[in-house]
């Protein structure tokens, strides 16, 4: 392993399938969250609350950067698809846009919620 160089596209591609799998698990835990509704309003009201704090908003950032690499880590196999992108300029250069990108807008859409919600 100390022999391997990482590469920026097997580093989208790792991060890719992780992403892939957190959100469904975070996309589980949403659904339980909304249920929880018809449950108990005080149930809703802890997660609310846990979500108010620090840790839960390092969670929501977190989840928000999760999604939006993962959204735009699929535009791009969406263009891998349509057969663009395969030369090697190309593709890490797509992998460093997708990290860059999904970090912008994990801020921006954070800030966006914090304004309006």
């Amino acid at each position: 392993i100390q022999i391997y160089n990482w590469h920026i596209s097997s580093l989208v591609s790792i991060g890719h399938r992780i992403t892939g799998i957190i959100n469904i698990i975070i996309l589980t835990i949403i659904t339980f969250w909304i249920g929880s509704l018809m449950l108990e309003e005080s149930l809703y009201q802890s997660i609310f609350n846990f979500l108010n704090s620090f840790v839960g908003k390092f969670i929501i950032i977190g989840t928000i950067w999760s999604f939006t690499f993962h959204s735009l880590s699929e535009l791009r196999h969406l263009f891998w698809d349509m057969g663009y992108g395969f030369e090697l300029k190309t593709a890490n250069l797509t992998g460093t846009l997708v990290i860059i990108f999904s970090v912008i807008f994990t801020v921006i859409i954070y800030l966006l919620g914090r304004m309006f919600f």
